[in-house]
């Protein structure tokens, strides 16, 4: 039962006012009556405006559903569909030409390209691995897995041959990307050498090409550098150069002492004295943020830049209640804690810093069209005032992730051009979303095919365009979405070099590993170059990005292709939903019905989700054979998680495969099929009972 302390006009539950008042706000030099009397007015003036905003999904959502009812199947008149839109203030008028003002910017955002990770903050050793995945060792990566072709390594300690395939495709990598490399090594020149150190026989080459550092580790007491003719130990690369830590999609927090959890480790980050301890082999290790790299006259920072994740405007969470006794909106929550924890890093209260511009960085999702984007930017405003914050030190990305912040992407950045430094394609929510708007026009083609429709290539395309035209290239990140196999390294290194090649600076990644493996795509790629030609190409219309990905009227699917889509479809609820509500765990590597292990969170559930819910809406699939398909798939996730100590299994009174159905069988009414809301209803019920 959550106690709860009066702080201003608000109900403000004991754990986050104890985590505020004596950590958060030490050395900040703002009074506890001041911020809690801030927030009080802060939720006083967007609250209601946050209110009508949700409401006005739930209008269009109803005009929109009507349309389709009228006019079901694909689109046949485009120009009138279009003009329906406009119409209802779905689809609003282009701003002029304009460049966004962001200032103050760090480099790692504005003018370097590289990977990003996205990592659950309220894992203290996976947001420090993250941290620290600044750099990474390429021999590690290539060693470890498939991306390199060679027999894999033998068991029973280090396998000389593997070791001597890693060491070829590194040279190989060296060569191409820092021609003249061994020269400096013998004492010559390189027009990609920066800068050397020395620590007894062991000698540290940076490189740097594309923007991004190489380190060449020469130590020939090293067990790999005494067999090397170069005594090169290891090459080390500059990976990750930003990562987010999220508060959102990855995190199952659905109350103030998750919040609380979030928060410390976010202000542990951002103080730089964040330690996690854990068991390995039997001993206890710990781990701690990465010191800064010292080359002889040059310093480079040791740790990615970090952006955090707040939640968006859908949830409310019942840390805080308004005076009314209603939950306050998370979102509004995290803009302020969030800030108030990297007020530390501004004023260097810690040991490390992060931002070296003066700038908080933090990452909105989804938003629907520019309506809440301009709310963000207000909410924004105010908590600087609250913090004594400059204008625009808190700087914004937008995930490009709801259908009608894609249509109207230029007027969403306009409304925060002069902080946003951002811009993001989430295909996943994205995908979630436009099957949610045209629920009612008739049945989704199959979730596998959903990859090659139209409006996909239209999406990710007019994305870039879009940034490059509003003036984003050199001042912030124009990114791409998540690699979602961590174990399929070859796969990613074959296709995720499209990302660069489509002018994004940044892209995810699910691992440090990944991260260094990624790095060497901007090494054989120049982002900044392809932007500038790019920006000089026409931006795609329309008319392709709002073709909806729905079947042909009276199209049928074989029995054995519904009960696959079903079963497919189930399998990744269940195996990601027992995790989230008995375990807390918001993303983790979930086995497919392949067996194969995935990267799941909300985004792909709500997915899964919603497919089926609409193959159930147009009769394309029964309430029955939803029921066996469920009933199978627990089954297999109950086999598959057989090795899990604090696995419950999927019984038909537990409450995961409760919250599984709810998600199916109310799919249709959540709002824009987000899953948060009952997530969180079940989770909550789970640790009530627990």
């Amino acid at each position: 039962m959550t106690e709860y302390v009066t702080r201003a006009n608000l109900q403000v539950a004991d754990e986050l006012a104890l985590f505020v008042e004596s950590r958060a706000l030490s050395g900040t030099g703002i009074a506890a009556d001041a911020l809690w009397s801030g927030l009080s007015d802060i939720l006083a003036r967007f609250v209601p405006v946050n209110r009508a905003l949700l409401a006005k999904r739930d209008a269009l959502q109803t005009q929109i559903d009507a349309w389709h009812k009228a006019n079901p199947g694909p689109i046949s008149d485009m120009p009138a569909y279009q003009a329906f839109l406009r119409d209802i203030g779905y689809l609003v008028a282009e701003p002029a030409p304009f460049a966004i003002g962001t200032q103050n910017v760090d480099a790692e955002i504005a003018t370097m390209a590289g990977p990003q990770l996205v990592v659950p903050s309220l894992n203290d050793r996976f947001v420090l691995n993250a941290a620290n995945a600044r750099w990474g060792s390429l021999y590690d990566a290539l060693y470890g897995t498939d991306a390199l072709d060679a027999p894999p390594a033998r068991a029973g300690g280090y396998d000389a041959d593997r070791g001597a395939a890693v060491i070829a495709y590194a040279r190989n990598f060296l060569n191409h990307s820092i021609p003249g490399w061994e020269d400096v090594l013998s004492g010559g020149t390189s027009d990609f050498f920066v800068a050397q150190s020395a620590s007894g026989d062991t000698q540290r080459y940076l490189f740097k090409q594309n923007g991004l550092h190489i380190e060449i580790l020469v130590d020939p007491a090293h067990p790999i550098g005494a067999t090397d003719e170069l005594h090169i130990a290891d090459v080390i690369l500059e990976a990750a150069l930003t990562t987010i830590i999220d508060l959102e999609d990855s995190v199952a927090a659905v109350d103030a002492q998750d919040k609380v959890a979030a928060y410390t480790n976010w202000l542990g980050l951002m103080r730089g004295d964040l330690v996690a301890s854990f068991d390995k082999g039997g001993r206890t290790m710990s781990r701690a943020l990465e010191a800064d790299r010292d080359y002889d006259g040059l310093t480079l920072a040791g740790r990615s830049l970090m952006f955090v994740r707040n939640v968006g405007h859908l949830m409310t969470n019942p840390a805080v209640l308004l005076p009314d006794g209603s939950e306050a909106p998370e979102g509004i929550l995290d803009a302020l804690f969030t800030s108030l924890c990297a007020l530390h890093d501004l004023k260097g209260l810690g040991t490390h810093r992060n931002s070296r511009a003066g700038s908080i960085y933090i990452v909105k999702p989804k938003m629907h069209g520019p309506e809440e984007a301009a709310l963000t930017n207000a909410l924004f405003d105010a908590v600087e005032d609250v913090l004594g914050l400059a204008r625009h030190t808190i700087k914004v990305g937008v995930m490009d992730e709801e259908r009608r912040t894609s249509a109207n992407l230029a007027a969403c950045i306009h409304a925060v051009k002069d902080r946003i430094v951002f811009i993001n394609t989430g295909f996943l929510d994205r995908t979630g979303d436009e099957m949610h708007t045209a629920m009612q026009a008739g049945p989704m083609i199959r979730k596998a095919e959903m990859k090659a429709s139209s409006w996909i290539q239209a999406y990710e395309a007019r994305n870039v365009q879009i940034g490059l035209a509003c003036g984003l290239s050199g001042k912030a990140q124009i990114g791409k979405g998540m690699w979602a196999a961590p174990d399929m390294m070859a796969d990613m290194m074959v296709q995720k070099i499209g990302h660069p090649k489509a002018g994004a600076n940044t892209a995810w990644v699910p691992s440090p590993t990944a991260a260094t493996l990624h790095a060497m795509h901007y090494h054989q790629f120049d982002v900044f170059a392809r932007q500038a030609e790019l920006a000089q190409e026409p931006t795609p219309g329309l008319d392709p990005l709002l073709t909806i990905p729905v079947a042909p009227v009276g199209h049928n699917w074989s029995d054995e292709e519904v009960t696959q889509e079903l079963e497919n479809n189930a399998q990744g609820i269940l195996g990601y939903v027992v995790r989230w509500i008995d375990q807390g765990v918001g993303c983790s590597k979930v086995p497919d019905i392949h067996d194969i292990g995935l990267m799941e969170d909300r985004a792909t559930l709500r997915i899964s989700s919603q497919h089926i819910a609409n193959w159930l809406l147009h009769g394309i699939a029964t309430e029955a054979q939803v029921d066996a398909a469920l009933t199978k798939m627990a089954a297999k996730v109950d086999a598959q998680n057989a090795g899990d100590p604090l696995y419950e299994k999927l019984t038909p009174g537990s409450i995961a495969l409760k919250a599984a159905r709810a998600l199916i069988f109310e799919g249709v009414a959540q709002p824009n099929g987000y899953t948060e809301p009952l997530l969180h209803k079940f989770r909550q019920e789970k640790k009530a009972a627990a």
